[in-house]
């Protein structure tokens, strides 16, 4: 979709409704960012965190389709690996056209590194980065991932989610993300169909069942993040989803 002046506006006003105290270098940037890339902070492909920006591989994998990526190709480097430590590294490679000789990129992850969300996915998480770095090569985004930085960059954010219960059925001594997910609808009276349907575009999935957990656990956090700083502007959101009324007949 071609970038007008509005859509850039939208995309300023948003933020600033997010982001209350957004310096003006940082909606500059955002303005370039949006302007050179096509990303879209409204639809959750960028986020704004301690202080900068950060692309999400749901909008890394939206450029890339938009931009008819060819292929995307990853394999585990074994010998970099170490199982026996949750120590994984993998590299990725991205291919443009039938002619392109591909943009590679490397991942690693281990219980250093990644947050306490994905504690014992090392081994999606270092696939997600390598195919991230491979990504922001091909299509020239030069900002960060926020998959790719570590746990002390990225524990800021998680403390904005709010406690979960340490009797939980579901891995790292909480519920099942899908249940906070539920959790967040009813305690803030959200629509739940539209929420899915939020859900599926931020993951860049056909349907929410095809997300990983770690595009899930990233949406329960930007939602939850969201809902608490401006319930109003999700709102906003959330009701884009909603189908086109019929156009109602005239009386005879």
């Amino acid at each position: 979709m071609k970038l007008t002046q509005a859509n850039l506006a939208h995309e300023c006003h948003f933020a600033k409704s997010l982001h209350r105290d957004l310096p003006a270098h940082a909606l500059s940037a955002l303005k370039q960012l949006v302007q050179e890339t096509g990303l879209s902070f409204r639809n959750g492909d960028i986020i704004y965190l301690n202080g900068a920006w950060f692309v999400r591989h749901a909008g890394l994998l939206r450029v890339a389709r938009r931009r008819r990526c060819l292929a995307i190709h990853t394999l585990l480097v074994l010998r970099s690996s170490d199982p026996s430590k949750s120590r994984w590294v993998f590299k990725a490679t991205v291919f443009k056209s039938p002619t392109c000789e591909g943009f590679t990129g490397y991942g690693d992850a281990d219980p250093s590194n990644v947050s306490l969300l994905v504690r014992g996915a090392e081994m999606r998480v270092a696939e997600t980065r390598a195919v991230n770095r491979a990504l922001r090569k091909a299509y020239g985004i030069g900002i960060c991932s926020v998959e790719e930085i570590g746990c002390s960059a990225e524990s800021r954010h998680v403390r904005k989610m709010p406690p979960q219960a340490a009797n939980g059925n579901g891995n790292y001594g909480g519920p099942k993300v899908r249940d906070r997910l539920c959790q967040l609808i009813r305690q803030h009276g959200l629509d739940a169909g539209l929420v899915k349907s939020y859900a599926v575009d931020f993951c860049g999935t056909k349907q929410l069942r095809d997300a990983t957990r770690e595009q899930v656990e990233a949406f329960v956090a930007h939602l939850s993040d969201w809902v608490e700083k401006d319930r109003n502007a999700l709102l906003c959101q959330l009701n884009s989803y909603l189908p086109p009324q019929p156009k109602q007949e005239g009386a005879a």
